[in-house]
């Protein structure tokens, strides 16, 4: 029955949040939308910032169990972007609210996540990654760029086309490893 309570507070309060700023939530609105008292939302969850933690959290693992395996920096490009167009307008009302570090924690461990799967997919299959300090440099050069564009994208209001702005950019700093990937020029880098 525990379970069921906090799966129907999620879901009220993502219904709520794609409806209007997190601001404008209270524990009351979230309560009543799912039809219990706010005691019942109280022995669940210390407030809404620690139920608005828990859906990140939640969601940021069911992303990484959606992505077992990423085989270039196009599809960690398209991984992280679908994922925020289809969580549009909550992202973005977390986003924009006094709570944006804890979406940013968490869009820094997915973007991790995504570079270092695609990493281990590929490069080190391939030898390329035979330099540790190299490939861990590399690795959080990429993280960095992939997280900084996904900023961008935010602060733009998440425009048409970023995703690919997102993959050119990640095109010209393959030149920069280039040297780094003879051993996989051409095999999904």
């Amino acid at each position: 029955m525990s379970n069921l309570m906090k799966k129907a507070i999620k879901a009220s309060f993502l219904k709520l949040l794609d409806e209007r700023p997190l601001t404008h939530i209270t524990v009351v609105d979230i309560a009543a939308d799912c039809g219990i008292n706010r005691n019942s939302f109280y022995y669940h969850y210390h407030d809404i910032p620690s139920l608005m933690e828990e859906i990140i959290r939640d969601e940021t693992d069911n992303f990484i169990r959606a992505y077992p395996d990423i085989s270039t920096l196009d599809e960690c490009v398209d991984a992280v972007f679908s994922f925020i167009l289809e969580n549009r307008r909550s992202i973005s009302h977390i986003y924009h609210s006094v709570k944006r570090e804890v979406f940013e924690q968490y869009l820094m461990s997915v973007c991790s996540y995504v570079v270092r799967t695609w990493y281990d997919s590929v490069w080190l299959k391939t030898g390329a990654g035979a330099d540790p300090a190299g490939s861990e440099l590399m690795l959080r050069f990429i993280r960095y760029e992939l997280f900084g564009a996904c900023i961008d994208f935010m602060n733009q209001n998440m425009p048409a086309g970023a995703a690919g702005e997102a993959k050119k950019l990640l095109a010209l700093s393959r030149r920069i490893f280039e040297p780094a990937a003879d051993g996989v020029r051409g095999q999904n880098l």
